[in-house]
């Protein structure tokens, strides 16, 4: 072999690589989304999107939860709405301006598994203007976009309107200093107004919660403290006291009995009652109404009564998850010490107790 072949070699990716960065430096390379890509620079970043998220994600999840969908909805209509359009709404005409334009989910959600969904929202996709989620530690929040995500290519207009808006109220909305305003009330009722709680909804309820306990999670949403990519959308751009108007106003409001509707098993249900009156000494778990009964005294505790069995289940579930932060006061690490002692049957069964109505 020619002695001369690795020089030369050496010397063409030298010339090579000088062209190519005066190309650079000299602004020949085009970055204009108004000229489009070439077809085969689209083909292959379309190819390497997709190859890289299916090599990350995970492995398939347990079957997604219907109840997760309307989660999900009232996040879209905040969120997701304005590039990818909705059953009733199109894309924008800017999305359509942007390069790449975000897709028509209803054509390529099909094309995803449940673990590529999850990924692509987890994670957001680079050089595309899809963001990663806001929230590291909280998958259940990613997994119900994924439940929604599954269900939008065969959502109506209609049936999307019920699901991800807020139910028309009859009647102005009050107003004054100390009343939130329409719009912002609006875009809370989305999601946790009492009728759109169903029985198995992983919305809590917050009529009727302690007012404190509401103003100081909703600053801690807003701040970030509290873990939450959906309430960190919902309070964007409110004031602080636009949160305590929210925080007042649902505080004021009756509080529904817990929506399940099936008595749990007695024996399930007896265990959660005896840790919730009595904790377990010998495990050193605390009885939870210690701090969440109703002679509580702080009104920095939540009350636990009128949540269903998803929610409790999904906040205790999140105060063991040490990757998330759950808690947006500041007694959520003495939470966190209670909840981590806690078995999965122990979550069943204060689930099952409290979210009885018993």
């Amino acid at each position: 072999m020619d002695k001369r072949w690795p020089l030369m070699l050496a010397g063409s990716a030298a010339a090579l690589a000088v062209v190519g960065l005066g190309a650079i430096w000299l602004g020949a390379i085009d970055v204009r989304a108004s000229t489009g890509h070439w077809k085969i620079t689209e083909w292959v970043l379309h190819g390497v999107m997709r190859a890289s998220v299916k090599a990350a994600a995970g492995e398939a999840p347990q079957p997604l939860d219907p109840d997760l969908v309307a989660m999900g909805a009232g996040h879209f209509e905040q969120a997701c709405l304005f590039c990818h359009g909705a059953p009733d709404t199109p894309r924008s005409a800017l999305a359509r301006a942007m390069l790449p334009p975000p897709p028509d989910l209803k054509e390529v959600v099909a094309t995803w598994r449940d673990q590529d969904l999850f990924e692509i929202v987890q994670h957001g996709v680079r050089y595309s203007g899809m963001p990663a989620w806001p929230a590291k530690g909280r998958k259940d929040e990613v997994w119900a976009m994924v439940a929604f995500l599954r269900a939008y290519p065969d959502m109506t207009g209609d049936a999307y309107r019920r699901m991800a808006t807020a139910p028309e109220v009859a009647g102005a909305v009050a107003t004054g200093d100390r009343q939130p305003k329409a719009d912002v009330l609006a875009r809370c009722d989305a999601c946790h107004a009492a009728d759109k709680l169903a029985d198995g909804s992983f919305v809590p309820q917050i009529q009727g919660q302690n007012q404190a306990y509401l103003a100081a999670s909703l600053r801690a949403f807003l701040s970030g403290e509290r873990e939450s990519g959906m309430m960190r959308v919902a309070v964007n751009g409110l004031a602080p006291e636009e949160l305590d108007q929210l925080a007042a106003h649902y505080a004021t409001l009756a509080r529904a009995p817990s929506p399940g509707p099936d008595r749990p098993a007695p024996t399930l249900s007896e265990a959660g009652r005896m840790l919730a009156e009595r904790g377990d000494a010998s495990r050193d778990i605390p009885a939870c109404n210690s701090c969440h009964g109703a002679g509580s005294g702080n009104p920095l505790f939540p009350r636990l009564d009128g949540l269903s069995q998803a929610t409790i289940a999904t906040r205790l579930h999140l105060f063991q998850d040490k990757e998330a932060q759950p808690g947006g006061t500041p007694y959520r690490e003495l939470m966190r010490k209670a909840a981590r002692k806690l078995e999965e049957r122990d979550i069943k069964a204060l689930s099952a107790y409290y979210g009885s109505g018993q």
